[in-house]
């Protein structure tokens, strides 16, 4: 007998991450003077004093927190996250750590309060980036078996920078580790620094990249696995896929570009339409345990947003004005097989049929929902449409010829109870059982002629 495990309720302190849907991520640093992404140190092996100089030099004099902030609630996003500290070493904040920062170097400004304040001020929730790795200490790499001392000193000087984070900005709703590579969670002690930020900030929300675990020999670098076992992080934190994460909360980060997350000279931005499916393709498959979408933007070296971006995030935020319903707050959708239009998301007794093909027809055809439909709006233009139900399939009509919007009409189904789906909802393409498939496709015979009717052999 197969058992059924029963999802763990969200905690009250997290449910605004399910509500969300929709972050900004921002990759920031001095790697933006380069112009090649923010690994360029590691990736083309630069020299280590040079780019320090370079880094000690960058100052982004149009840095504006508040402007960020604007622009971000304008895109219709609900809480971003900032790098304060990537591979490269370089601290956003006054540390006491290291001299290594925007505040002690050419800036003279801790960027991290800058933006904690501006942010939170502007109604959103904050979250903060961490790298563990920094290329610049032979310790990391070395690690305690090899450097004893020097692994130590790193560890210490890993765990205050994070305590530092958590502890001199006011409230942190979200904290993302990152670049854990080759280190486990037992060298990082990284659980025990978790419990640490939580007896400080009891509801953050912590990612799984906590470091290799000696039990399951996964790691979460790139989006793939690690902490599987829930101590091992909060929410899942896929890379550049959309894949859920069953267990327990999860984002996934994608890039506006086609591939790097740092400002890059010449890098070829992804369209509006492109980017809005990713956020609705995160909405149809989440649920109970979120389905969020971290959308990067690495800022201009001067501290600029990129113009690109921001036209494209602000398209976002227009559409999401008009149909923000069918994304924030919505529990998962996919209800039935509705790929040859769009995507579905799902929110009470309210079916959305997210269309991202549309055919001109002025009549669309939804089959295998089986609950009772009460009334159905092209949320688009707040029309309402006239539709019929038989059996298990909805016809819609009245749809007008030209496509309503530039990027996705919604259609608004609102059903007598929570929309419900058959075997053909449920099963899909691919997988499900065999046999149905076979009687559909006895419906119209056994053979392969045309009209599916055996020919008797002549005689």
């Amino acid at each position: 007998m197969k058992m059924t495990i029963q999802a763990p309720a969200i905690r009250e302190g997290w449910k605004w991450f399910t509500e969300s849907r929709y972050g900004l991520f921002i990759h920031f640093g001095p790697y933006a003077r380069y112009g090649r992404g923010e690994q360029v140190l590691f990736r083309e092996h630069l020299d280590q004093s040079e780019y320090a100089r370079e880094a000690c030099e960058w100052n982004p004099v149009f840095f504006d927190a508040e402007l960020w902030a604007y622009t971000a609630r304008k895109a219709g996003m609900k809480y971003a996250c900032l790098t304060t500290r990537h591979h490269d070493g370089y601290c956003l904040w006054d540390t006491a750590t290291t001299d290594y920062s925007s505040a002690k170097q050419a800036p003279g400004r801790d960027l991290v309060r800058e933006f904690t304040d501006a942010f939170r001020a502007g109604g959103l929730r904050v979250g903060l980036y961490y790298s563990w790795i920094d290329w610049r200490i032979p310790a990391y790499f070395d690690g305690p078996e090899k450097d004893p001392q020097g692994w130590e000193d790193m560890k210490r000087y890993l765990h205050a920078q994070v305590e530092e984070l958590v502890t001199k900005y006011g409230r942190i709703d979200h904290f993302f580790f990152d670049g854990v590579w080759p280190r486990t969670a037992e060298d990082l002690d990284s659980i025990k620094l978790v419990e640490r930020m939580k007896s400080i900030q009891p509801d953050i929300l912590v990612n799984n990249r906590l470091g290799l675990s000696e039990e399951e020999k996964l790691h979460a670098d790139g989006g793939g696995g690690s902490g599987d076992s829930e101590v091992l992080g909060d929410f899942g934190s896929p890379e550049h896929v959309i894949v859920p994460d069953g267990k327990r909360l999860w984002e996934s980060s994608q890039v506006t570009t086609w591939r790097l997350w740092g400002y890059t000279n010449g890098e070829r931005w992804r369209p509006a339409d492109v980017l809005l499916d990713m956020l609705c393709e995160c909405a149809e498959k989440g649920g109970t345990y979120g389905g969020n979408l971290l959308l990067n933007v690495g800022p201009q070296p001067d501290g600029q947003l990129p113009p690109e971006f921001v036209e494209r995030a602000l398209k976002i935020g227009q559409w999401l004005e008009v149909h923000g319903e069918a994304i924030y707050g919505s529990d998962g959708g996919n209800l039935t097989e509705f790929i040859t239009y769009g995507r579905q998301t799902m929110k009470g007794n309210y079916l959305y049929l997210i269309i991202r093909f549309w055919d001109g027809s002025p009549v669309l055809r939804l089959a295998d929902l089986v609950t009772p439909v009460v009334r159905v709006t092209l949320l688009t233009t707040g029309q309402e449409l006239t539709f019929r139900q038989d059996g298990d399939v909805l016809w819609i009509e009245g749809l007008p010829r030209e496509r309503p919007t530039e990027l996705f009409p919604v259609i608004r189904i609102e059903c007598e109870s929570r929309p419900e789906t058959n075997q053909w909802g449920s099963e899909r393409l691919w997988t499900g059982d065999p046999s149905r498939i076979a009687d559909w496709a006895r419906s119209r015979g056994t053979t392969v002629y045309a009209d599916g009717q055996p020919r008797h052999a002549k005689k």
